[in-house]
């Protein structure tokens, strides 16, 4: 893998986890033309700040979006190298898979 970022089993699960919820895939693509703060991720989605921030840690944690603050509002924007780490990650089964032969059952007993 090339990457800026190095997976780890852990960030790997981590990835995989904040990407397996409709919600938090609805924020991601909000956010994939541009920065929004919490209150237009919230009124985007008709969700309430509280439950939006649950799924927000949870993307923050997996490294898929990052965070900064300007005034009393937190803004949001993709972490693409993180996308790019995980994607890797991917490919490499679909590399192997054709290098490697297959190999036929064998009944051990």
């Amino acid at each position: 893998m090339n990457s800026a970022y190095t997976l780890t089993p852990n960030s790997i699960i981590a990835g995989f986890h904040a990407l397996s919820d409709p919600l938090r895939i609805k924020v991601l693509e909000l956010l994939r033309s541009q920065e929004l703060c919490v209150c237009h991720l919230c009124d985007h989605l008709g969700t309430s700040q509280s439950k939006l921030s649950f799924h927000l840690k949870t993307l923050k944690e997996a490294g898929l979006v990052n965070s900064r603050q300007e005034g009393r509002w937190i803004y949001y924007s993709l972490n693409l190298p993180q996308f790019v780490a995980l994607e890797e990650y991917l490919a490499e089964f679909r590399r192997r898979s054709l290098m490697l032969p297959s190999t036929p059952c064998t009944d051990a007993e």
